[in-house]
């Protein structure tokens, strides 16, 4: 199966996350406690990221949280874009607190293993 890395501006983590799954469903998978989900359907606004580099498809998201001028930027909802290629990206608003902020040591463990580009 192919997998796209999904790189992680602000920490320098990285993930694989395949076209069939959403970006979000593969941060999920970092391990991160409270990495806010929402909705998962483009609604709540709470998975917002800033796609600095790569190509991605895209569904429909929420006017109130994601302009068009939003989408323009490369800022939209997580869980409702599928990489088509290696993607780095920033954690913007609410998702931002829950993956950037540091974490105790003793917190880590193999369910947190990530590969680094």
């Amino acid at each position: 199966m192919l997998y796209h890395t999904v790189t992680i501006e602000e920490t320098g983590e990285s993930y694989r996350c395949s076209p069939e799954e959403t970006v979000l469903a593969g941060m999920e998978r970092l391990g991160r406690r409270g990495i806010p989900v929402g909705c998962r359907g483009g609604g709540c606004g709470v998975c917002k990221v800033e796609v600095l580099s790569g190509t991605y498809l895209k569904r429909v998201m929420s006017r109130e949280y994601v302009s068009e001028e939003d989408e323009r930027e490369g800022r939209v909802l997580a869980c409702r874009i599928r990489p088509t290629s290696d993607l780095r990206l920033r954690v913007i608003g609410k998702l931002q607190k829950s993956l950037c902020s540091p974490r105790p040591l003793a917190q880590a463990s193999a369910a947190d293993t990530v590969f680094r580009a």
